[in-house]
């Protein structure tokens, strides 16, 4: 109606999901993203976890942990959920989703790579996983599997890549997921990040207080995050 609004810089939109019941990640699940670490293309999906308190709205701040000296990106495809289904079928598991946004999978690599490479301390530090700035629903995404996927730091292209190289599209993910637990609405499913984390530049590069991280996805939007 053009009525009762207000100016977006006069707003704070804050995570389009705030307290799912499941986040659900991904690792290596971009061919790109097995190259540059020389990894073996996973079989089946390498599926771990963040607590829903590590979720932060779309432009709110990433607070470095004292406890990190490596702390990373990662762009990311989030579906969420919409329908409840367990045993979901390849075939019906988009009737499962709600929508799309973008995901910062933020991620502290030395803890990731200690406890006997136990990844969910080093990936569910509050505020690791901004998310926005809004769902956009299935229908209106013609084809999830073709957008360019992007992030920068400090206006420095750093991952530039497509869903295309996914390697277990959304459906799949669904379905082998659906088969140990039950989804609900809400729940959160973060699909991989492509080539282009600092972990695995020559040197690393990694994340430090004042930088800014700009995530974005075609058709879904952009978050963006400064570290503090």
């Amino acid at each position: 109606s053009g009525q009762h609004r207000v100016p977006r810089a006069a707003a704070q939109l804050l995570a389009p999901v705030g307290d799912p019941q499941k986040v659900i990640c991904v690792g290596l699940n971009y061919r790109d993203h097995c190259q540059e670490q020389a990894a073996r293309v996973p079989e089946v999906p390498i599926i771990f976890s963040k607590f829903p308190s590590a979720i932060a709205g779309p432009f709110d701040d990433i607070v470095h942990p004292q406890d990190t000296s490596e702390l990373d990106w990662e762009v990311e495809l989030a579906a969420v959920i919409g329908k409840r289904g367990r045993h979901i079928q390849e075939a019906e598991a988009l009737e499962h989703v709600l929508g799309f946004t973008v995901a910062n999978d933020v991620s502290a690599r030395d803890w990731q790579t200690r406890n006997g490479r136990q990844w969910l301390l080093g990936k569910t530090f509050d505020t690791f996983c901004p998310l926005g700035p809004a769902i956009v629903t299935r229908e209106a995404v013609p084809d999830v599997h073709n957008l360019w996927i992007r992030c920068s730091v400090n206006g420095q292209r750093m991952q530039d890549s497509s869903t295309r190289h996914l390697i277990f599209g959304v459906p799949a993910l669904i379905a082998w997921v659906s088969r140990f637990v039950t989804l609900v609405p809400g729940d959160i499913l973060l699909t991989g990040t492509p080539a282009g984390v600092g972990f695995f530049r020559k040197p690393p590069v990694f994340l430090k207080r004042g930088d800014e991280v700009q995530c974005e996805i075609e058709e879904l939007g952009t978050i963006c995050n400064r570290v503090v």
